[in-house]
């Protein structure tokens, strides 16, 4: 069985994604980004 290989632009396409996550957690984002989600959740729904 041959081992998969990782593609280089693949690696750092995921090490930027998780740096911009970070940075965006780091600026206070997430509870912004969550209550989005959650107002377009109810929406769709019906509920709110």
């Amino acid at each position: 069985m041959s081992r998969a290989r990782l593609h280089p632009a693949g690696v750092l396409t995921a090490i930027l994604g998780l740096c911009m996550m970070g940075y965006g957690i780091y600026r206070g984002e997430l509870s912004v980004v969550f209550a989005k989600a959650v107002n377009i959740c109810m929406e769709c729904i019906g509920i709110g």
